[in-house]
């Protein structure tokens, strides 16, 4: 059989890809040479991605556990044991005690039915996608200042941009592809200005690294906005045509020193001024961030998107501003509504007008209250849980927030759609078997709003079925009348709730490259960069930003910062790379030297301390102390300590006896376990 194009879905990028079959088995991957997303190249993820496929370890029946034991039961059973139970407890505890959740894996049209069952059967806007690291941070910022949640431009737009920003996301490990058209840029004679207090490999090609104090990200946008304003680089013409509330705005920008922001961010006031001056100066200028830092608060978001409009870098080529989704469909699953508080779409769950629009497309109530999302739901929500969903998510092993397992010994009913036998599903009373990439017809939309058909280039092995096919079945066996006989019935129902997808049927999508939202009837072909003059004509908001009080240090006694973060390493926790053998051995070379994961401290102040590389570090708060194993490095910032997310004994024992937060005074020392 010919290679079939499809779209990657490990991580945001969506790069194209060919898949090599051989019989009813997919068996290699090569680069689309054209793709504009990635013109050639994919990551090691991307070469191996058809392993998960053929991987022995896949569930091929449903289960149910009976006498604590799972046993394989029909469909026809495990749809008769799920539909009666989650009616009994909604009915008998109320819809608040039911939550779906699903990861940001999945398809646009399985994350559209969860939300709508959720919501016209069940009654309730318990939806989330996922906890912690998953999080889109910016979602909020982006609609309140934009009005559009998303990525303003196209990857392939940074090899015409002048200046790039990369702040606080390690593309080289965490997004290659994309951190390979930062460094061709770059080469290109772009210039490069990192922000991040890690030391790593885009940060060493870097025209300016301001290796920032952990944060003090609002601090230091703040400054450079002061710079931009004093040296009269404000895109003045721009502001005055497109933008709202640019004076109160400029009154708290006054505020800044430039002296005071240097020493509060710990980089030199010169470098400040040299990336002001780079950035005000460019003729399109990009800045480029991760939507799931934890240790970011909403400030430095919008302090981001105010450079951006000081200067006039929205609505032309080249220019923007990219909030990068490192989980492969992280903005679609928001676009259709896995949101407690947004309907499909991003309207408000209060909005009276939106609910009723969508009730007459679902012939059903949509509940008015706001739901309740993961972080508070694996925490003890203010309503006891008593039935979980997860689609494709596998918090016990990947949420940063709360307690997943402890959250589900609660629940009477717990149910888990997936492809393997996770240790979520390991608390589960049903688990429901899911088909694999290459197997279904579903879409997906990446970072760049470019909305893909996965294409299906074998069958299915005998007993998995398609999610939006499963969740098909259960609302009819709850009485529902969906009678969907495709993904592409259930994409056609998509653009009548979304406008931004009215044009993104399957037929339309499977020409091209697939379509960048917008995608609309008017508009067929997409839209490659947003707020071009005759679109979306909202004024743009700047929204002042207080300039931090100055920090009085740390306490007495913890005078290093703790820092949780993203890392290589925390995708051997991905529940992918644990089913292909290349990328298990890739991702887990570190973790021989560090079973049990690490702390990464840096080279000098291990010298001080008396701490070796893979020795023993003991880590103590105010609240509590343990230890871990050291990893001496000079990508870390002196003065801090750096943990990967999947640290999680870390976190309980450390974060929790803070008192909360992502950034925590500690003091370090050699120390045995």
């Amino acid at each position: 059989m010919l290679p079939q194009l499809t779209t990657c879905t490990f991580c945001g990028t969506g790069c194209g890809i060919y898949l090599e079959t051989a019989g009813n088995k997919i068996v290699g991957v090569y680069p689309s040479m054209s793709h504009p997303a990635n013109s050639g190249k994919i990551c090691v993820r991307g070469w191996h991605v058809h392993e998960v496929a053929s991987s022995p370890d896949r569930l091929t029946s449903p289960l149910i556990k009976k006498d604590g034991r799972f046993e394989k039961v029909s469909w026809d059973e495990a749809f008769d044991f799920v539909a009666p139970r989650l009616k009994r407890i909604r009915d008998q505890y109320g819809p608040e005690s039911v939550a779906f959740l699903d990861s940001p894996r999945c398809s646009n049209e399985e994350a559209y039915l969860l939300q709508k069952l959720a919501r016209a059967i069940i009654g309730t806007n318990n939806v989330d996608h996922g906890a912690g690291v998953y999080c889109n941070n910016s979602l909020n910022v982006l609609l309140e200042m934009t009005g559009v949640p998303a990525s303003s431009n196209s990857i392939g737009e940074l090899a015409r941009s002048g200046v790039i920003i990369v702040d606080g996301v390690d593309l080289a490990r965490q997004l290659p592809t994309i951190g390979g058209w930062v460094i061709r840029a770059k080469l290109n004679g772009a210039r490069l200005i990192v922000v991040d207090s890690r030391r790593h490999r885009i940060a060493e090609n870097a025209d300016i690294f301001l290796q920032i104090k952990p944060g003090t990200e609002s601090l230091l946008y703040g400054a450079l906005a002061k710079v931009i304003v004093d040296r009269g680089l404000m895109n003045l013409p721009f502001i005055k045509a497109r933008c709202e509330g640019c004076d109160a705005f400029l009154a708290r920008a006054r505020e800044y020193d430039l002296l005071q922001a240097a020493e509060g961010c710990g980089v030199p006031a010169e470098l400040i001024e040299a990336a002001a001056l780079a950035y005000g100066r460019a003729r399109t200028a990009a800045i480029l961030y991760s939507t799931g830092i934890e240790a970011r608060d909403e400030d430095s978001i919008r302090a981001i998107i105010n450079l951006a409009l000081l200067t006039g870098n929205l609505g032309k080529e080249g220019a923007g501003v990219f909030p990068l989704a490192e989980h492969n469909n992280l903005q679609g699953v928001c676009d259709m509504g896995m949101l407690p508080d947004r309907l499909p779409g991003y309207q408000p769950v209060t909005d009276a007008g939106a609910r009723a629009a969508l009730e007459s497309v679902w012939g059903a109530k949509v509940p008015a209250v706001p739901g309740v999302g993961a972080e508070t739901l694996f925490g003890g929500g203010p309503t006891p849980l008593k039935a979980l969903w997860l689609g494709r998510y596998d918090p016990v092993s990947t949420a940063f927030f709360g307690d997943a397992a402890e959250a589900m010994r609660r629940c009477e009913l717990v149910v888990v759609q997936h492809l393997f036998m996770t240790d979520s599903a390991e608390f589960a009373d049903v688990v429901l078997p899911t088909t694999v990439f290459g197997e279904e017809r579903v879409t997906f939309t990446s970072t760049e709003r470019r909305i893909q058909l996965a294409e299906r280039v074998i069958d299915p092995p005998e007993g998995p079925m398609p999610a939006w096919e499963q969740l098909t079945r259960l609302a009819r066996a709850m009485g529902a009348n969906w009678n969907y006989q495709s993904a592409a019935d259930v994409m056609q129902e998509i653009g009548t709730v979304i406008p931004f997808y009215s044009g993104a049927s399957h037929e339309n999508l499977a020409r091209d490259y697939g379509r960048q939202w917008p995608c609309t009837t008017d508009r067929p072909l997409g839209t490659r960069f947003l707020f071009a003059d005759d679109q979306m004509s909202r004024p743009f908001k700047f929204a002042p930003v207080v300039r931090p009080p100055k920090s009085a240090g740390n306490p007495d006694g913890y005078p290093f910062t703790l820092v949780f973060g993203h890392s290589l390493y925390y995708w051997h926790q991905n529940v992918l790379i644990r089913h292909s053998e290349t990328l298990k051995r890739e991702y887990r070379l570190l973790l021989l030297d560090y079973p049990d994961g690490f702390v990464e401290i840096n080279t000098d102040d291990a010298k001080r301390l008396g701490i070796r590389d893979g020795g023993r570090i003991r880590l103590s708060t105010a609240g509590g102390s343990l230890s871990s194993t050291a990893r001496v490095t000079p990508e870390v910032r002196g003065g801090t300590a750096f943990v990967p997310y999947f640290v999680r004994q870390l976190k309980r024992e450390i974060l929790g006896a803070a008192g909360g937060g992502s950034v925590v005074p500690v003091r370090l020392e050699a120390g045995a376990s």
